[in-house]
This record gives C-alpha cells, sequence and structure tokens, in this order.
C-alpha cells in the first residue's frame, strides 16, 4: 500500500466570523502589507515630525550624516523632508486617480453593457477610441495645454484618469455580458428587482476582484505617469511629489555630481511602493473566491513515490484499488473517500451508486489522477493489470507516463457532454486531436478512418464530424463524448454519471450502446450514478458509497434481492413504483438489452445476460 501521508502538510485551522472574509496570510501578502503601510506612515506622519522641506540652508550639497540622514540638495534643503512631503504629494494623486479611473470604468463597463442597445454600443466605440490613443503622449499633450500655474493635483489626477481607464472598461464589458445572461440575474429580473439593485447586488460582488485589481493598477500606473510628467516639467506646479523631487534632481546635475542620495530614494519609494500593491494584488482573488482560501500550500516538493502495484487474487482483475483515502485539506479537512477498496474485472460493469456529496466522483478523479489540490489522495494504492502482464502503480506514475496511460489504457467520460466538448472546435478536430497527440505515427487518411469508425460504433452519422457540439442533441454529445473515450482501445472506462441530464428515451439508448461496446469491444466499466435502480439492471456489481465509505459491495443480483445495509434499503425505497406501495420497486417496460440478446423471457426480475438483474 502506497503511503501518501508525508507529502502531506499539517491542515490549516478553521476560521470563522471577520477573519474568514480576508485572505489567508501569506508572506506575500505580508511584505505587501508591511511596504504600503511603511510608505504611507513615512507620507502621513513624515511631513510633521521633519520640519519645512522647502527651507533653504546656506550649506550646499551635503552628503547623508549629522543632522541630515539623507543629506542636502544643491540649495541646502533636506532630503529626508522633502522625501516625506513628496511621498505624501504622490500618495495623494495615485488615490485620487485610483477612485476616479475605477469608477470610470464602471460606469462604460458594467452600466453600458447591463443596459444594451445603443448606450452599450456608444460606451464601447467611447472605451475602443480612448484605448488606441497612445496613453503617454495623451497625457503630455493634454498637460502642455495646461498653464503651468493651475496645473494642481486635482489637475494632474483627472488628466491620468482620463487616460487609464478604458483598458478595465473592456474587461468589466466583457464578464458584465456574460453575467447578465446568468440564470441568477434573469431570475431577479422576472422577481421585479430594479436595475439599481440588480446591478450592485447579483452582479457587482462578481467584479470585485476585477475593480480590485483595477484600482491597484491605475494607482500605480497613476504615481509612474506623474513621475515621468514632473520628470518632463509638466507635473502639479503648486505640489510636491516624488516626480518633481526626481525633476529638480535631475536640474540640479545631481547625476553628475554623484549626489545619488538626491535621486535614489524617491526612485526607490517608487520601486517598491510598486512592489507592495503588486503583492497586496495577488491576495486579491482569495478576498472574493472563497475556493482559493484554504488551498494548502506545500512544505515541501512531493518527493517520488517508489512503485508499489498490489498483486492482483483475481486472474480476471484489469484494475485493484485497496484502501484508498482522500482528503480535502481546507479549514477543517473532509475527509472525502475512507479506506476504499474496489477490484473491477475485465469486461465487468462496476456499478458505483450513492446520493450526491458521497464521494463518488472524487473517488473517480483520484484513480484517474486528476484530482487538485486541496485534494490529496493519503493512503491506499491504485493498480492497473495490463493485459500483457505488467501491474503498474497509478499513484506513482510521473507526469510523462501518466499522459501516456490516460486514454490509452484508461479513458473517462465526464459529466455533462457539452463542457467536455470545445464549443468552436468540430467534432471532427476534437477527435483527430487525441489521435495526434496518443498516435502521431498515424497519417492524416488513417487519423479520419478512426473517427469515422468510432462514431459509427456509437450510432452518430459519419456526417457529424463536421458539426460543431451546439448543433448535436443531448443525447448526441454524449455519445461523441463515449466515442471519443473509445478512440484508443481503452481496457478500463469511467464514466461518470453519464445519462443524468438525458430524458428517458434517450437514456435507454445511451445505456444499449455501453452494453452492446462491452460485448464487442470488452472493456470494463466504472459506472457512477446516483441512480441504484438503473444499476441493478446495468452493472454486474455494486458498491455503494455513503459519507465517503463503501458501505456494501455485491452483485446486482444479491442486493437487489438481499440488500445488507439499512442505506441501501433507503436507497432503493426512495424510488417509488409504478404498481403497488412505495418501496416495493418493480422496473416495466423497455429494458436495456446487450446487443445480440434476443429479449429476456419471464418476469421483471429476473437476471440480465451481463449478470443484472431487470
Amino acid at each position: 500500500m502506497t503511503n501518501l501521508s508525508p507529502a502531506t502538510v499539517e491542515p490549516p485551522r478553521g476560521r470563522s466570523g471577520l477573519r474568514s472574509m480576508l485572505p489567508r496570510w501569506s508572506p506575500k501578502l505580508g511584505i505587501g502589507l508591511a511596504l504600503i503601510a511603511a510608505i504611507g506612515l513615512f507620507g502621513l506622519v513624515g511631513p510633521l515630525l521633519l520640519g519645512d522641506p522647502n527651507l533653504i540652508r546656506d550649506l550646499g550639497l551635503t552628503s547623508p550624516g549629522g543632522e541630515f540622514l539623507l543629506g542636502t540638495t544643491l540649495t541646502g534643503q533636506d532630503v529626508l523632508a522633502q522625501l516625506a512631503s513628496a511621498t505624501r504629494g504622490s500618495l495623494y494623486i495615485g488615490l485620487l486617480v485610483g477612485v476616479m479611473a475605477t469608477v470610470l470604468s464602471a460606469l462604460f463597463g458594467i452600466i453600458g453593457s447591463y443596459v444594451g442597445g445603443y448606450v452599450d454600443e456608444a460606451f464601447s466605440l467611447f472605451s475602443n477610441v480612448m484605448l488606441v490613443i497612445p496613453g503617454l503622449p495623451l497625457v503630455i499633450v493634454i498637460s502642455a495645454f495646461v498653464p503651468a500655474d493651475q496645473r494642481g493635483s486635482w489637475t494632474i489626477a483627472v488628466v491620468l484618469a482620463i487616460t487609464g481607464w478604458a483598458a478595465s472598461a473592456r474587461v468589466l464589458r466583457a464578464q458584465t455580458l456574460s453575467l447578465r445572461n446568468r440564470d441568477y440575474v434573469a431570475a431577479a429580473k422576472v422577481s421585479g428587482e430594479k436595475p439599481w439593485r440588480v446591478i450592485t447586488v447579483e452582479i457587482l460582488p462578481n467584479l470585485l476582484p476585477l475593480l480590485a485589481s483595477q484600482f491597484v493598477f491605475a494607482v500605480i500606473y497613476a504615481i509612474l505617469s506623474e513621475a515621468g510628467l514632473s520628470f518632463l516639467g509638466l507635473g502639479a506646479s503648486n505640489s510636491s511629489t516624488l516626480g518633481t523631487m526626481l525633476y529638480y534632481a535631475q536640474n540640479g546635475f545631481a547625476l553628475q555630481r554623484e549626489a545619488w542620495w538626491w535621486f535614489v530614494p524617491p526612485g526607490l519609494v517608487i520601486a517598491l511602493f510598486g512592489c507592495g500593491l503588486s503583492l497586496i494584488n495577488f491576495s486579491i482573488d482569495e478576498i472574493i473566491n472563497p475556493k482559493l482560501r484554504d488551498i494548502p500550500r506545500r512544505a515541501a516538493v512531493e518527493p517520488d513515490r517508489a512503485a508499489q502495484p498490489v498483486a492482483s487474487t483475481d486472474a480476471d482483475a484489469v484494475m485493484t484499488v485497496r484502501d484508498l483515502s482522500v482528503v480535502y485539506q481546507v479549514g477543517t479537512p473532509v475527509h472525502a473517500v475512507k479506506d476504499v477498496s474496489l477490484t473491477l474485472r475485465r469486461g465487468e460493469i462496476l456499478g458505483l451508486a450513492g446520493e450526491s456529496g458521497c464521494g463518488k466522483t472524487t473517488l473517480a478523479y483520484a484513480i484517474n489522477r486528476l484530482h487538485r489540490p486541496p485534494a490529496e489522495v493519503t493512503t491506499g494504492s491504485v493498480t492497473f493489470h495490463d493485459r500483457d502482464g505488467d501491474d503498474l502503480d497509478v499513484l506513482a506514475l510521473g507526469p510523462g507516463e501518466l499522459r501516456e496511460f490516460r486514454w490509452s489504457k484508461l479513458s473517462m467520460v465526464f459529466q455533462g457532454a457539452m463542457n467536455a466538448l470545445n464549443p468552436v472546435i468540430t467534432v471532427r478536430a476534437q477527435l483527430e486531436d487525441v489521435l495526434t497527440t496518443h498516435r502521431p505515427e498515424m497519417t492524416k487518411a488513417q487519423r479520419r478512418a478512426r473517427c469515422e469508425e468510432v462514431l459509427g460504433l456509437v450510432g452518430v452519422d459519419v456526417r457529424r464530424l463536421r458539426s460543431y457540439p451546439h448543433e448535436l442533441s443531448g443525447g448526441m454529445r454524449q455519445r461523441v463524448v463515449i466515442a471519443m473515450a473509445l478512440l484508443l482501445d481503452p481496457q478500463v472506462m469511467i464514466m461518470d454519471e453519464p445519462t443524468t441530464a438525458l430524458d428517458v428515451v434517450v437514456q435507454r439508448g445511451i445505456l444499449r450502446e455501453i452494453l452492446r461496446l462491452r460485448d464487442e469491444i470488452g472493456f470494463a466499466v466504472l459506472f457512477i450514478t446516483h441512480d441504484l435502480p438503473l444499476l441493478l439492471e446495468l452493472a454486474d456489481r455494486i458498491a455503494v458509497m455513503k459519507d465517503g465509505e463503501v458501505v456494501e459491495y455485491a452483485t446486482a443480483e444479491e442486493m437487489y434481492a438481499r440488500p445488507a445495509h439499512p442505506y441501501t434499503r433507503k436507497l432503493l425505497e426512495s424510488f417509488p413504483s409504478l404498481i403497488g406501495e412505495r418501496g416495493a420497486f418493480v422496473r416495466t417496460g423497455d429494458q436495456a438489452e446487450p446487443a445480440g440478446a434476443g429479449g429476456v423471457a419471464g418476469l421483471p426480475g429476473g437476471p440480465t445476460p451481463s449478470g443484472g438483474v431487470r
């Protein structure tokens, strides 16, 4: 058994109340907050403590030391006092531009796209025009037309805000156009909510990460742009900023005089402030998206695991799962799969049933190594018994080996066929992509012939290879996904609720195809579903999961006739019968049959050729 617990970390403690609304503490967040707090405190308190920055002394250019920690300028002004005053001025302009640019981007990006029609088109056109105009030249031109005695902080802030909102507005518009068509927004409209409330309550919270990112970007943009304008002599004439400090240092030939203490400190403050805002921006998504808050960070790189395949005691076994456990390492760790052991035989359909949240899909993803943090396989093993006699420890496969293993030996049919198919690529291109990746030696004609072959196997007209997914019905899309899973003749196919979103008639057709293909090709199936009565008809053996554990594991006939666990009996009783009392489960009507079966004589309840029960 492979023990993966050394690679895990101690889970973080749970958080509640106001603390749960904040991003998780990290070195990046700590450094960013420390930089911003230090610079902000220096800009707010420094001018009150360091005296008049404009006081001229008969000292000339003095290097740091003694009374002046950062030296003096050419006219004897204290550089440290100037730095504190300039920092305050730059922060003031940065905050003004951040607020104004964010408001403008929200106005043109969110409100315009929600209203739609001519308003959206006009706002979008104006945003595009502003976006294609070069920013810095426009700022220089506008600033040059403003008289020097009227270029104050507000004037510069307005100029920078006008030129810094368009890019974010386009992003916000695209997101709003997507959000306004969501079902919950439509429900709010139908319930009679006013447009302003739909925007502020239903749409705006989903856009807060983008707005926060825009604000941070606008502040950084403003400070850097103001520094550039001031350096060119186009900055605020009646304000002290980091840019004006650099301007006077350049005019005083500080670089030629090697007076580094005059121009390095303002440049360093600008760099550190931008770095701090960037580090904070990395943590903004955690505030809005709860899914990102509790993703654990590993203390060290996970070591390579030595292959420990489990020898099978069953000659027909194709896959053996032993004592597999999966834990979601969140604030309160969730043991989603607990010591699960299963054996899948060749040509067998093994059903996996249980209510939502019991761990079925998590188990399937762990078997196929598709789980992502915070999910971690803590203990157990997954052994694939190849038909050539080799035993593969799936949990020990490297990235290259895992890529070769998937789809050629084990494939998967995911929930929701529309989500599994790329909506902008034809069916042919998506099928051929699998063959190009795993069978690069195949010619184009061979790939096309194989695509037509598998599409014919699942009963889809080969002319549909030229179609896009949205042009197919739900049942046809599901058949295409099954065809894709069959492309490389896998020995095992995991089907995660492949018929859940389909109507009964289409569902029956898909089940017939699965049985027929299983009998013709001989692959094994791990079939996951909520519908235990369906598995009684389809599967050879059934495992029932509850709270991450397999509570019952038996043949379909035994589970139908003698369900041992109370939870299994409750699942069966939860399906009403068409005749008789609730819990008197009887299946009647058209039955799913394997290919070649000439019907089943007798009453419902007899065994199927696959070992299941009708």
